[in-house]
């Protein structure tokens, strides 16, 4: 099928149900009209700015939060600034505060315009929201909740729950947080409980064991959120200031996507490129930054290289070390790389910490070591049949023990002490632990092989 054959399809596709929206028949979930946008978009640029005029403002509310931030960045140049607040205006706080944030950070004039248009409740909620720090849990709050006086009716509370619902003011709705006269925050009930108890019963009569005291305070990092939704199974939780007064909630959708994020960076970071700019930037700029990284590896494939070099006449005098040689480096860089993933991904979970860190580095030695034994006797076995040099067969079983239990070490410590210096783990250990294990691997192969064999 042709570029213009596809591009007729999807046009026709998204009109379709853009007026089946308006018509109030459209069972198409926003997340796939934003594919289809997406791939208009990346196929005729004009044709997309044409549909996106088309879909009406709560609908294209859905939709962009389904989009990247790279979407978000540019919608102000696809769609007039007007309809940008417009649709803002149809987002729950959390994602409208994301937008505009999003639109700032490539142009600042537009995000302001867009604030000005905005009504000034919902003005003064995107700014309260924008104002926190990018890691603080108050930044990712949603500011729309279900919040009940302890001293409310359960008939009253579900008679102003059903209302805000009718009025499409609050979505996805787990529980009732529960708040004193001065909204200091008391706990929260799931709203399944309620079925259970008169509802001429008060907040104030249920029992105690059925209420639930999460609560996390909005200045502290977002990581720990995380954490507390995938220990405890939570739907969601109450974030609360320093003085226990309730300001928001954070949702399971939210944290999903931030699970979803924290992965997908820490899987770019270790192969030292930005999660970023691999989705927004030209190939230029993404060669640019890959080419930094790539830099680097070459200072420390150099730095190897010097190794090597240092035992130059070693190798010159028996060549089967040559041959070798790439096998002691490959086994200690994936040995290394096998304990740097776990260590990361466990450091990003929050299983272990620096000041813990012992048991951890122990557990991967002894690993390693197990595996360095093994190993080393197979590979003795096959380098003494494969060049009949019974020495040599020790000299590289030695060095495999040698550069397996370093990387088993090295791939424990190196996050560790990154973190303690405030450096992201995963994008800085990766280049560091490769140097280390060509390093020990190459000295101890070849430093060996000049004491034993020559």
């Amino acid at each position: 099928m042709d570029q213009t054959q596809i591009v007729l399809e999807l046009n026709t596709k998204l009109i379709s149900i853009i007026e089946d929206y308006k018509k109030g028949i459209s069972d198409i979930h926003p997340f796939d009209i934003a594919k289809d946008l997406q791939d208009l978009r990346d196929i005729e640029i004009n044709e997309y700015k044409n549909i996106c005029k088309k879909i009406p403002s709560d609908l294209f509310a859905q939709i962009l939060v389904n989009m990247p931030t790279y979407i978000q960045e540019e919608i102000t140049n696809i769609i007039s600034e007007k309809k940008v607040a417009k649709v803002t205006s149809s987002m729950d706080s959390d994602d409208a505060s994301m937008l505009i944030y999003n639109i700032s950070q490539k142009d600042e004039d537009a995000a302001q315009t867009v604030l000005s248009k905005l009504n000034d409740e919902d003005k003064q909620i995107i700014e309260e929201l924008n104002a926190y720090e990018e890691e603080q849990a108050g930044a990712f709050m949603q500011k729309e909740l279900f919040s009940v006086n302890i001293n409310e009716t359960i008939d009253t509370a579900l008679k102003r729950l059903k209302k805000e619902k009718d009025l499409n003011i609050l979505h996805d709705i787990f529980h009732a947080f529960l708040t004193d006269d001065e909204n200091n925050y008391l706990g929260s009930i799931g709203l399944e409980e309620l079925i259970l108890f008169e509802r001429t019963q008060t907040f104030k009569e249920l029992p105690k064991d059925i209420i639930e005291h999460y609560s996390f305070n909005d200045k502290e990092e977002i990581d720990e959120v995380v954490s507390m939704f995938t220990n405890y199974n939570l739907n969601a939780l109450a974030i609360i200031n320093s003085d226990n007064k309730l300001l928001g909630r954070v949702t399971h959708d939210d944290v999903r996507n931030l699970m979803q994020e924290q992965d997908t960076k820490q899987l770019y970071s270790l192969a030292g490129v930005s999660d970023k700019a691999e989705e927004e930037e030209s190939i230029f700029k993404i060669g640019k930054n890959r080419a930094f990284w790539l830099s680097i590896n070459l200072i420390t494939a150099i730095l190897a290289s010097i190794v090597i070099g240092l035992f130059d006449a070693t190798i010159q005098s028996l060549v089967a070390l040559a041959v070798l040689m790439p096998i002691v480096a490959s086994m200690g860089g994936n040995a290394g790389t096998q304990t740097l993933t776990v260590t990361v991904r466990q450091m990003a979970l929050g299983s272990i910490e620096y000041d813990d860190a012992k048991k951890t580095i122990i557990k991967e030695v002894i690993i390693s070591l197990v595996n360095g034994l093994l190993f080393a006797f197979v590979i003795g076995v096959i380098a003494y049949f494969w060049f009949n040099i019974p020495l040599l067969g020790i000299v590289i079983a030695i060095s495999m023990i040698i550069n397996l239990v370093s990387a088993g070490f090295f791939g424990a410590v190196i996050p560790l002490v990154l973190e303690k210096l405030d450096i992201d783990p995963a994008i800085g250990s990766t280049v560091i632990l490769t140097t280390v294990t060509d390093i020990v691997g190459f000295f101890s192969f070849l430093g060996l092989a000049t004491i034993i064999l020559l």
